[in-house]
């Protein structure tokens, strides 16, 4: 049984896909998409039309790794080192500690869950609703040391992500292809019995015109609106998946969001090596008792981004059911408190622009290995 807290997580990803995703589609998270970022080759229920009608172009190529429907997952980072730097709050400071600390991170974990939906899958349509729940839990070797807010908030309440997806495959004819993919996420540092308002939804979005040449090669370039990598940016992104005439040796690769090269070894056991940008921004809604501060009235936000260096092993367990191994390493790339300015994001363009607002906190962490490992349902 799904626990409670779960269950209303997901309760608002699909109420606010009814309000306000197809009136403002952004990720993926994903996470992080981009919670969750999509994968591009899940749809492969498109066929060539009969004889003497128009032809449409298949959203899949030969040898990819199956679609994943439903996806329950477990997230483990082993021990590394934070600092935390001192806050500049709005707040008078005189009253609150809000020097730098360093602290030691026996782990960081916690579950993921992800579900995708086909709605419609004709010859010239392809469209799939999602939804996925990632949390991020910390144990610190000493909490009741903890004194930086930021820590102190961490090993209180962690961090999760709650989203929604749609993606749509439209062909143009037999070769050339639009893919869009929008989301939006609802991240921060809330519990179940303290939600954050809906406006703190963060949206991402990807829109790719690419081309089909042949039933082994697939590429595309296009623009994404991302928060992969902590805060919001706009990037030019690049989609080249490829398998071998023997069906042995792969690429699957959203540049610059992942890239893998994919040795098949048969057709129920593959192995992939490359990597993943991961990451969301995180609304800093609850407060850890720190000399009386509240962190809610500074609206600040964990700009979070890291890429992870991997191996997958994904192999059949039973016909569709599916399992997926990775193990790597987590480097960090952001891990820095912002300030919203009468509410709206600092937009910094990856650092390039000068006038903006510098970050309230810059925090550092040690890199740790990583483990994550999942039960999938594959598409046929």
């Amino acid at each position: 049984m799904i626990h409670p807290r779960i269950s209303g997580l997901f309760l608002i990803g699909f109420i606010t896909l009814s309000v306000q995703c197809f009136g403002q589609v952004s990720e993926q998270d994903s996470s992080e998409i981009i919670q969750e970022e999509e994968d591009y080759s899940i749809y492969d229920n498109v066929e060539f039309s009969a004889e003497g009608v128009k032809r449409f172009c298949s959203p899949k190529i030969e040898g990819l790794s199956p679609a994943k429907l439903i996806s329950f997952g477990y997230d483990y980072q082993f021990g590394y080192q934070i600092s935390a730097d001192t806050l500049n709050t709005m707040q008078s400071s005189t009253a609150f500690n809000l020097a730098p600390q360093d602290a030691q991170l026996l782990r960081s974990h916690g579950m993921r869950m992800g579900f995708n939906i086909p709605v419609i899958s004709q010859t010239n349509l392809v469209w799939q609703l999602g939804a996925n729940y990632w949390e991020q839990r910390y144990d610190f070797k000493d909490p009741g040391s903890l004194q930086n807010p930021l820590l102190k908030s961490l090993s209180d309440h962690g961090l999760r992500t709650a989203g929604i997806s749609t993606t749509v495959f439209k062909p143009l004819d037999e070769k050339n292809f639009i893919l869009f993919q929008g989301s939006a996420d609802y991240s921060g540092n809330y519990s179940l019995k303290s939600m954050m308002p809906l406006t703190y939804l963060k949206y991402s979005a990807a829109l790719i015109y690419g081309k089909r040449p042949t039933e082994l090669k697939q590429w595309g370039v296009g623009l994404a609106r991302t928060y992969r990598v902590g805060e919001i940016n706009y990037i030019p992104i690049v989609l080249f998946n490829w398998t071998d005439h023997a069906n042995k040796w792969g690429t699957e690769i959203l540049f610059p969001a992942r890239a893998h090269v994919r040795r098949t070894i048969n057709s129920r056991n593959m192995l992939f090596a490359g990597y993943e940008l991961e990451g969301q921004s995180y609304r800093m809604w609850n407060s850890s008792s720190v000399d009386g501060y509240d962190m809610r009235n500074d609206e600040l936000e964990i700009r979070r981004g890291e890429i992870r260096l991997r191996m997958v092993y994904e192999f059949a367990v039973k016909d569709f059911v599916w399992m997926s191994i990775q193990a790597g390493y987590r480097i960090n790339y952001r891990f820095d408190m912002d300030r919203l300015i009468g509410g709206q994001e600092n937009y910094r363009a990856f650092g390039l622009i000068d006038d903006t607002p510098p970050y309230v906190m810059l925090n550092r962490l040690t890199n740790p290995l990583y483990l994550n490992i999942s039960l999938n349902l594959v598409s046929p």
